[in-house]
């Protein structure tokens, strides 16, 4: 009867042992499942960050084509503005034999 017991109380301490390690591995699972979600979460953080400074950027450029775009606009009215009325374009067409038109087309 006493053997019986102890195979009792080895089956205890062997069920006992295998709770402890699997309560181990489950308690690393856990911390391993926070970092990864930790992790993932820093990356999305970053991605969202570089996503809004990209974004700004983009604006920035996009208000420097506007206002070079508009610069280009007035110059190009000043110089045809300037053409009609520039005595020294008069003489380089006439010498040349270009017309004023072609010249514009030569500069853009």
């Amino acid at each position: 009867m006493s053997e019986g017991k102890d195979d009792h109380l080895w089956d205890t301490c062997v069920g006992s042992e295998d709770e402890g390690r699997r309560m181990k591995r489950r308690e690393k699972n856990r911390v391993a499942a926070q970092k990864s979600r930790k992790r993932q979460t820093q990356r999305a953080d970053l991605l969202h960050e570089a996503c809004e400074l990209l974004e700004q950027r983009n604006q920035k450029l996009r208000t420097e084509v506007d206002s070079l775009s508009e610069e280009q606009r007035l110059l190009t009215e000043a110089l045809s503005s300037h053409e009609s009325q520039c005595p020294m374009m008069h003489c380089f067409f006439s010498s040349s034999g270009l017309q004023p038109d072609s010249m514009a087309a030569c500069s853009v």
